[in-house]
């Protein structure tokens, strides 16, 4: 699904009513209906407390409260007026609502707030995406009045005081607990605002689908069916040379778990052969721990400058590397290669300190995944997630390359700097080793002949897939790399599945 700005939602809101020939009354009804019925679902034993205010997304919570009233829910609904002139469709439901037998509560100052009472859920309506600045004086204390209360929060659309497409990071906003939402929102996909939105909750209102394919927008959150569609038909009759050859350079002393994890994904990925070169120390434990791989030696304690023997379709640097002086030389060495290059970890921290070698990466060749902070080494402090994005996008475009973001909603940047957002993987992954996982299965992807946009995304879904059940089977807290490794088997076959489904057209 594409992920579109505050006015390209009001445009589609706009489309949907023209093409489906329905009003914006009636578009509002159908959002607060799907509301409705989701919060009578998942808070069926409660009382209701709704905070509107004078725009549509108020609108949609007098809608709602009328439907509540009408279920026999104890509701009652307040009104932040600020002076400002109510829109039509806002107008029209408190009318309706007050023949209910509803009045709403008219309050003009964060002082005037009722308490709630403890059984109360509050369902906030206050801005929605039509906010476009930092809330001021009366509007951002009663937030922060709201924030003060102990109760369960719900919030239609979007929390208050969030900006759709801006960062909110330092403004002040409504924390909720559950976010119900009609569409997908930038906002929604960064960290800095997850306590803000609680756990988001997608709608589906019928909006026009022909706007959605119709209207440019460089972000997307893709689903299932996307990445199945990337999956290439394994050919009967092809062997291992058929599948590619990569070369993996990774491992130090103290450090050859991570070159062994990363070799392990590898193998995972469908790939063919594979050369590992590692230092001396880890020659034994490499031959040892994966024996499926061709292991070469370059270096004593660390991996020394070496002359690569052979043409590889993929080249895979970083995990468990170190940041001795001498690798420098490597790394400049491995950009000039004639293959597709992943760079990772302690590669990429090199690099970072070595502005020429960021100058030489090869146009269309290089994929980068970094995590926030390898990120901000290498390009520069962001102030912010919106900031650090668009300077992703920036850097994609400049240098040519494919960078992989990492992040619960991990941001595939291709070099002509659209952005996909992965919604695989959960928290248990933040664990050691994880990072080398994803770096082997993108080598994997690369030797077989996928473009690095390709490979970013389908490695970073299966990864994220593989970690989904990894922590249903050993728990958030329990799992590790080596479980993520495990389920690459079980998350090819879900989305094998799905590609198969999807051509018998089910």
């Amino acid at each position: 699904m594409k992920i579109f700005s505050a006015s390209q939602i009001r445009q589609w809101d706009a489309a949907t009513i023209k093409e489906q020939r329905i009003t914006s009354h009636e578009l509002m009804e159908r959002a607060a209906e799907a509301c409705f019925q989701w919060i009578t679902e998942y808070h069926i034993n409660h009382d209701f407390l709704l905070i509107c205010g004078t725009g549509n997304n108020g609108g949609d919570g007098l809608a709602i409260a009328r439907m509540l009233t009408s279920a026999g829910k104890k509701t009652r609904v307040v009104i932040f007026d600020t002076g400002n002139e109510p829109t039509e469709d806002n107008l029209r439901n408190r009318r309706l609502l007050e023949s209910s037998g509803l009045p709403p509560i008219l309050i003009r100052s964060s002082a005037e707030m009722p308490v709630p009472e403890p059984s109360e859920i509050i369902i906030e309506c206050l801005w929605g995406t039509g906010l476009n600045r930092p809330l001021q004086e009366e509007a951002a204390a009663l937030a922060e009045r709201i924030n003060g209360f102990d109760n369960h929060i719900v919030a239609i659309d979007m929390p208050g005081g969030m900006l759709c497409d801006k960062s909110s990071a330092g403004l002040t906003v409504i924390h909720a607990r559950e976010t119900l939402s009609f569409c997908p929102k930038l906002s929604f996909l960064m960290a800095e605002n997850a306590t803000a939105f609680g756990k988001v909750i997608s709608l589906d209102i019928g909006l026009s689908k022909k706007f959605e394919s119709e209207q440019y927008s460089p972000f997307e959150l893709p689903d299932i069916r996307y990445y199945a569609s990337l999956i290439r038909p394994r050919p009967d009759f092809g062997h291992k040379g058929s599948f590619g050859s990569a070369a993996l350079f990774a491992g130090s002393k103290g450090m050859m778990g991570a070159a062994i994890l990363s070799a392990r994904a590898y193998l995972q990925s469908g790939a063919g052969k594979l050369t590992c070169y590692v230092p001396a120390c880890g020659y034994e434990i490499m031959q040892t721990a994966v024996p499926e791989a061709m292991c070469r030696v370059a270096g004593s304690e660390h991996l020394d400058a070496t002359e690569i023997t052979g043409a590889y379709d993929s080249i895979g640097c970083g995990p468990g590397l170190g940041t001795a002086p001498e690798i420098s030389i490597l790394l400049d060495l491995l950009l000039h290669q004639p293959g597709k290059l992943v760079i990772d970890a302690d590669a990429l921290n090199i690099i970072a300190a070595n502005a020429s070698l960021l100058r030489r990466m090869q146009e269309g060749k290089l994929l980068i995944t970094p995590h926030p902070g390898e990120f901000d080494r290498l390009f520069g402090k962001s102030e912010n997630d919106f900031e650090r994005l668009a300077t992703a996008i920036n850097k994609a475009k400049e240098h040519q390359i494919c960078i992989v973001l990492k992040g619960h909603h991990t941001a595939i940047i291709s070099p002509g700097g659209k952005v996909k957002f992965n919604s695989s993987g959960n928290s248990g992954m933040a664990k050691p080793g994880s990072g080398d996982v994803l770096t082997g299965l993108l080598t994997g992807l690369l030797a077989q002949g996928y473009g690095i946009e390709e490979a970013a995304c389908l490695g970073v879904h299966l990864h994220g897939l593989a970690g989904d059940l990894a922590a249903d089977i050993h728990t958030r807290q329990a799992m590790t790399a080596s479980n993520i490794i495990e389920e690459l088997e079980n998350s090819w076959r879900l989305l094998l599945n799905v590609s198969i489904s999807s051509a018998r057209g089910e």
